[in-house]
């Protein structure tokens, strides 16, 4: 079993659930007038909070005690996060300078985000140029009441996404007083210093003075970690000391140049195109200024000599520098004894900045310059003075780096959020009527990607100095890489009403309903990555769409025993763009002992396709690629055919129809003694008409095979190999469009342990393990093809390519002696098989490391915190206390030979944090 906690003592709800997700104080109807609440999954208040769907819900002292300090740690810390989960320290995806989670691993988009019960506005560009997701860091920590984590689908209540679950972010109520934080902290091994601030001002009672109003501000920064502060493997693509490829760049043959530079002696194989260079038979390359400077090292072998250079070292960032802050406000207003009434105002924005390698000369897209070549006469006639074979009238194939021209990207995400909320009580009635105004806007600003057409024009016009490079000018450099800037935007405008009363009583208690209409406006703006596809190196996409949806819901709870209850829901939504969509639900729980219960669900869902699917959209990424073996060996396994980027370009597809699921959970709930609580609960999740690109690999096998390529697809491939001129080229670019797949099928096993203990002497322990295990992670193509996942590097060409660990688990335990608190958590997630079936079929990835296996990573955090006096407290963490190493993972292209969604604690190192709390 595996599965990462939510929070280090996260609770074990008995099956919490909640509708419209808000906590409500409503009056049950029975003579006790006992108080009720509303939790994540139901619509309907209830005394018992237990329901046929498992939650488990995230208070903020959990949330404290955990030592993480941002939603997307916590929330990614859950045990059935996995596959398609986006960590902040992702930042070569689309959707760089975000992170979204992923349940069940059915990635980013089958999770539905709320906030108070409310949808919120999706992040403005879809991961891999595909999947809308709620970006996490746009939600106020500071003001985080506690998170309620639903796992089981819910599309009969809250509609599309909520197929593998619901995380809802329930902000505070109200807060009186004031409260003061601060924190540091530092890596042990260097980079990455933090420091966090945030303030909490509130006032107002609501029974004595009819109102409460807070205001929370929160701003914290991360420093980027550099590569070169970690050691091997983090830092370096040369790991031929223990078996694998050496990839660093100056290499010929590898097609990836250093900023010194080499040339190879050779003429245009068409006059005038200056990225047709074909070297003369047997030449070699040479240092083009004479030597290395001091970050290469000088190299000489069969291929000539060069400058050999650690760019992940002196360049690379395992984390990137990151600030966040923001302010959030309520008020809220006793109206009368039966009606309250609140607005809330939000605003939260990120700053992400990246630095990256220099641009490489050579490159395969979006335009191939593979064989560029510096041409023996200049545009003006006169001889090439870049050109040191020029006066023997001969072409120079040029391998080099731009290490003048700063590489690199900020991202700087807005969003605001207005919420306005009446509730209250009208005869038997609870009523709740909220609208929703929810505005993102992210500014994209690229610098040092190289302008295809200004590059070849240096090249003709000699503008450009190759032998040094630190006589160019500003504006020579500038022409080179003019930079790029977007802004991209979605919105979400919302009203929802919703009711619920008390029918009638049953032998159990009373018959509930709950009814409710949501009306919603979406939208999606983003502009080309690459207009024109100027600049190289760089993938492409850009979406554009927006829709109306009415939804309407109906739930009813039967207590039909005292120990047994049904409950019954469902849910209609007309899409202005792909019509009307049902979605039904039915729970049932049955409790023969006070122990013990036992539960189930049976549910449909629907994902509605994203504005990139069915919008006015395409996309085009890269993902690293090392062709097969037999076609490796064709080639001699020279140069050629290492790993190179391979692009792939998706067409959206107006016609896609909205992925459908059937799920059912089963489960066992014990509380055997009034100190243990334990959960078990089985999953089952089959999804049809899955939208996914054209196979890739179907693609490619038939051309390898030289058989007819699938319908709408085509390959785009290279210029020959220099070396084997007559052998099939290498692809460079498989084009497809989005379909409906056949289906995907997933099931595991949650299990949940708890136990509390208070000893005579004062000391409080909590026990508490969280784990999930996937037992398939099936996809099943239009071709009968079936897919296998769990327990391997797939999807591959997934967001990050992190894979789908079978086992994801977290073992934490709480001592609280009067003022002194301590939690140590176990972190761990297994390790997995180096096979991506969406790619490589079922052999091992060729990235030329001889193991084809990735191994587990565990990790221990020591938190605690001492209250000093009742407004001061201290608070102090080691995350990966045992400084554990991440596993290597040479296959994962998200991270240097490691994998950063499931380990980036373990490349960052022991981490300490000290913060101090202070109320007034």
């Amino acid at each position: 079993m595996a599965a990462l906690l939510l929070t280090p003592i996260a609770s074990v709800a008995w099956a919490q659930s909640a509708g419209d997700g808000k906590p409500q104080d409503n009056s049950s109807s029975n003579p006790q007038n006992l108080q009720t609440i509303t939790v994540t999954g139901s619509a309907i208040p209830r005394i018992d909070t237990e329901t046929a769907s498992p939650v488990t819900t995230i208070s903020a002292k959990d949330i404290a005690r955990s030592g993480y300090t941002t939603i997307s740690d916590v929330v990614r810390s859950i045990s059935a996060d996995n596959s398609g989960s986006i960590p902040n320290s992702f930042t070569a995806g689309f959707a760089a300078g975000s992170s979204g989670v992923a349940l069940r691993g059915l990635t980013v988009n089958s999770t539905l985000v709320l906030i108070d019960g409310h949808r919120a506005a999706t992040y403005a560009v879809a991961d891999d140029g595909q999947r809308s997701f709620v970006d996490l860091n746009t939600i106020p920590l500071a003001a985080v009441d506690r998170i309620e984590v639903l796992k089981d689908g819910a599309s009969s209540l809250y509609g599309a996404d909520a197929i593998a679950g619901v995380v809802n972010v329930i902000l505070k109520p109200g807060f009186h007083g004031v409260e003061a934080t601060g924190d540091i902290g530092t890596s042990e091994h260097g980079g990455g210093f933090t420091r966090k601030g945030t303030l909490l001002v509130g006032g107002g009672d609501l029974d004595k003075d009819g109102y409460n109003a807070y205001f929370s501000a929160q701003y914290q920064q991360d420093n980027a970690v550099r590569a070169g502060d970690r050691g091997f493997p983090y830092n370096t693509a040369d790991l031929s000391r223990i078996g694998g490829p050496n990839l660093q760049a100056g290499q010929p043959a590898n097609g990836s140049g250093s900023i010194y530079g080499s040339v190879t002696p050779g003429s245009l194989g068409t006059p005038g195109d200056v990225t047709t260079g074909v070297p003369n038979a047997g030449a070699t390359a040479s240092l083009l200024s004479g030597g290395c400077g001091a970050k290469g090292v000088s190299t000489t072998d069969s291929t000539g000599t060069y400058c050999q250079q650690n760019m992940v070292s002196q360049y690379g960032q395992l984390q990137p520098e990151m600030k966040q802050g923001g302010v959030y406000g309520r008020l809220t207003l006793k109206i009368n004894d039966t009606t309250k009434a609140y607005v809330s105002v939000g605003y939260m924005e990120t700053k992400t900045s990246t630095v990256n390698s220099p641009a490489q000369i050579q490159t395969s897209t979006p335009n191939n310059t593979n064989n560029i070549a510096l041409p023996v006469y200049l545009s003006n006639g006169s001889l090439n003075p870049n050109n040191p074979f020029a006066a023997n009238g001969q072409a120079a194939l040029l391998n080099y780096a731009f290490g003048d021209i700063p590489r690199g990207a900020n991202y700087d995400n807005h969003n605001l959020r207005i919420v306005g909320d009446v509730a209250g009580t009208w005869g038997e009635w609870n009523y709740d009527a909220a609208l929703i105004f929810n505005h993102t806007s992210l500014d994209t600003q690229l610098y040092g990607y190289l302008n295809y057409a200004a590059l070849i024009n240096a090249i003709n016009t000699g503008s450009y100095n190759f032998i040094n490079p630190s006589a160019n000018s500003a504006g020579v450099r500038s022409a080179l890489a003019p930079g790029y800037n977007k802004t991209s935007t979605s919105d979400l405008n919302a009203l929802d009403l919703s009711a619920n009363r008390a029918l009638f009583d049953l032998p159990g208690g009373s018959f509930g309903m709950a009814t409710g209409i949501q009306l919603r406006h979406e939208a999606q703006a983003d502009p080309t990555l690459n207009p024109d596809n100027a600049f190289q190196g760089l993938g492409n996409a850009q979406t554009n769409g927006s829709r109306n949806v009415e939804g309407a819901y109906l739930e009813f709870d039967a207590p039909l025993l005292t120990s047994l209850e049904a409950d019954l829901s469902g849910r209609v939504d007309h899409y202005s763009d792909i019509g009307t969509e049902f979605a039904p639900k039915l729970g049932l729980k049955w409790k023969p002992l006070d122990w013990l219960a036992l539960r189930g669900t049976f549910s449909k869902g629907v994902r509605a396709p994203s504005f990139s699917e069915n919008g006015s959209s395409s996309n085009e990424g890269f993902v690293s690629y090392n062709p097969p073996p037999g076609f490796a060996a064709e080639h001699g396994n020279n140069g050629y055919v290492q790993t190179y980027q391979l692009a792939e370009f998706t067409n959206a597809n107006k016609d896609i129809k909205p992925e459908r699921a059937k799920s059912y959970t089963l489960g066992l709930v014990l509380q055997p003694t009034s100190w243990l609580n334990a959960s078990f609960d089985y999953y089952h999740i089959k999804k049809t008409d899955v939208i996914t690109a054209t196979d890739a690999n179907s693609i490619l096998n038939a051309y390898y095979a030289g058989l007819p390529l699938p319908a709408n697809t085509q390959v785009i491939a290279d210029k020959p190999d220099p070396l084997n001129p007559t052998a099939l080229a290498r692809p460079i670019e498989v084009i497809g469009s989005y379909i409906n797949a056949n289906s995907l099928k997933t099931d595991g096993l949650d299990v949940d342990l708890q136990a509390h203990f208070a000893f005579d002497n004062g000391i409080q322990y909590i026990s508490e393990f969280n784990g999930t295990d996937i037992f398939t992670w099936k996809l099943k193509l239009p071709d009968g093809t079936v897919q296998s996942f769990a327990g391997t590097h797939g999807p591959y060409n997934l967001s990050s390519g992190a894979g789908t660990p079978r086992y994801r688990e977290s073992w934490s335990n709480t001592m609280i002696w009067h003022d002194l608190t301590v939690t140590g958590t176990f972190y761990h997630t297994s390790g997995m098989k180096n096979t991506a079936p969406d790619v490589y079929g079922s052999e091992c990835i060729p990235d030329g490391y001889t193991s084809c296996n990735v191994g587990s990573f565990t990790e221990f955090n020591l938190t605690g915190s001492y209250q000093f006096t009742p407004k001061i407290s201290v608070t102090g963490s080691v995350m990966n206390a045992f400084d554990r190493k991440a596993p290597l993972d040479v296959a994962n292209y998200a991270g240097v030979n490691y994998n950063p969604t499931y380990a980036q604690d373990g490349a960052i190192g022991r981490f300490y944090n000290l913060g101090v709390k202070v109320k007034l």
